[in-house]
């Protein structure tokens, strides 16, 4: 009984989480109230008690008045407003950390996820899924010549066409320094090859405003798909091996790590074909 009773008081008393100020507010009317109907309740009960045992030193009559005009309202508006109190400092605390936890997980130049949260979302999903690289090409020549605003410049729009396109559809991240990171859940090979070109272009075709002067880059891109049995490392080192290609072989292109796979089965079948390869790295 005893047990059951500090299970109610702390279920009573307990803060929780709130959602907004408001929402602290309305819980502090709703404590002050049960605090005062249980103040009144607990007055009531102690002079019944003195005056069983004699020791009311006054008429029960008036006392009762008394007890019915103060308690209630003196217990409520103090039960209010220590709540209240506590409730708020527990409401910016709570806002603090969501704050703080965003900012942990965000990279603070493009404002997609950071390699973190990115890798927290891979370890999340289920199923099929297709992880698409993207690197900026020549992105130190532009760092070098306009400087390293234009730089920043750069990511932020390609970041931002990177957003339009996947448009909450995937998980979007600046993984390190020009390279950027989608993960795509539910989708077929095809369609994600089709979202990759469809952001080397969108890519291409951006005006990029910045030291006086307007310009474009590209990007080359790496598309590898997965099952659940696939960890990370394995599907990243796919996908980076596919971006490798696309840049060995001529930039501004995308290249699924499968198309790969199939190239080295066709030159292992028909050797006289690795002699072309040296002319496409030369492309380079």
């Amino acid at each position: 009984m005893i047990s059951k009773a500090n299970e109610w008081m702390i279920r009573q008393l307990s803060l929780g989480e709130f959602g907004s100020r408001k929402a602290v507010f309305s819980r502090s009317i709703r404590m002050a109230v049960k605090i005062a109907v249980f103040a009144y309740v607990l007055n009531i009960l102690s002079h019944l008690g003195l005056v069983a045992f004699g020791l009311l030193p006054y008429d029960l009559g008036p006392a009762l008045v008394i007890a019915t005009v103060l308690t209630p309202p003196v217990s409520f508006v103090v039960a209010l407003l220590a709540y209240s109190v506590v409730g708020f400092a527990v409401y910016d605390l709570g806002v603090s950390r969501q704050r703080f936890e965003a900012l942990s997980r965000t990279d603070m130049l493009s404002g997609l996820m950071n390699r973190r949260a990115f890798l927290d979302a891979f370890e999340k999903s289920r199923g099929p899924v297709s992880l698409l690289l993207f690197d900026i090409d020549r992105f130190k020549t532009v760092n070098d010549t306009l400087g390293h605003k234009a730089g920043d410049d750069v990511i932020v729009v390609v970041a931002d066409v990177l957003a339009a396109a996947v448009n909450g559809h995937g998980a979007l991240s600046r993984i390190g320094g020009e390279e950027f990171a989608i993960l795509l859940t539910g989708v077929g090979p095809d369609e994600a090859m089709r979202l990759a070109e469809d952001i080397r272009a969108r890519v291409a075709d951006a005006s990029i405003g910045a030291v006086g002067r307007v310009f474009s880059v590209t990007v080359s891109g790496g598309v590898a798909d997965a099952t659940a049995d696939r960890g990370f490392s394995e599907i990243f080192s796919d996908a980076d091996m596919a971006l490798y290609h696309a840049k060995a072989t001529g930039r501004n292109r995308i290249v699924h790590a499968a198309s790969m796979v199939s190239a080295a089965a066709d030159r292992a079948r028909h050797p006289s074909a690795i002699i072309d390869a040296p002319a496409a790295l030369r492309r380079a």
